[in-house]
């Protein structure tokens, strides 16, 4: 699948839109009508494409490749939130499905939302182990966490040296982490914790996806 530049600030994967495999799938009878829609949204379509997303829902409101495919609609138009909800409930009907996980994980990640990215990711590769995309995402948010406890340690002993060298060499590994801003210790409270961060996006090609039987 094609990688592309997430929209979320940053450099994890997201999974633009695969084929779903679950039970109550009829992918031939309903690929025309997939493809109709993904084709509305890459002509900038956007508005269209939704709604003819909401038309199809409104006569099958539990399918999951439809709804899966108005997430990613949702979150390229920057309706962020949307497409959590839209994710997150899919995520509640099908939890053997992989790539919701993946993508919610990424938009956890560009709200500086590391812990649950993490933990979503984790879900995404208990599903499939074989998820190259989603082990890579989590391990670029494991990288991000551990650059924020990095830093909160460089902050509470600063003598340290070896910190400096440790978050050069992530910093060198995930650019972005570069204007990443260390957690700020609350007034008077020596020992306070580090707060967590974010991932990759996929592209738009039907491969058979994890789940019952998405980089992005």
């Amino acid at each position: 699948m094609n990688l592309l530049r997430s929209r979320f600030a940053s450099a994890l994967s997201f999974v633009s839109s695969v084929l779903l495999v679950t039970a109550m799938m009829s992918p031939i009878a309903r690929a025309d009508e997939y493809s109709d829609v993904n084709q509305l949204a890459r002509s900038g379509k956007t508005s269209e494409a939704l709604a003819r997303a909401d038309q199809y829902l409104a006569g099958k409101p539990r399918d999951p490749q439809m709804r899966f495919i108005k997430s990613v609609i949702q979150a390229d138009a920057g309706n962020v939130d949307g497409a959590a909800a839209t994710l997150t409930k899919l995520i509640e009907d099908y939890p053997e499905l992989s790539e919701p996980y993946n993508n919610l994980a990424v938009i956890y990640a560009g709200q500086g939302l590391f812990d649950k990215a993490r933990a979503a990711l984790e879900m995404a590769v208990r599903n499939n182990p074989a998820y190259a995309t989603a082990h890579e995402n989590l391990g670029d948010v494991y990288a991000r966490l551990a650059a924020q406890s990095y830093s909160r340690a460089q902050q509470l002993d600063g003598a340290n040296k070896g910190l400096a060298g440790k978050l050069t060499m992530l910093r060198n590994m995930l650019p972005a982490i570069k204007n990443d801003k260390p957690p700020v210790p609350p007034a008077a409270k020596p020992a306070a914790v580090a707060a967590p961060a974010a991932s990759k996006p996929a592209s738009a090609a039907a491969r058979p996806a994890s789940g019952a039987a998405p980089k992005p």
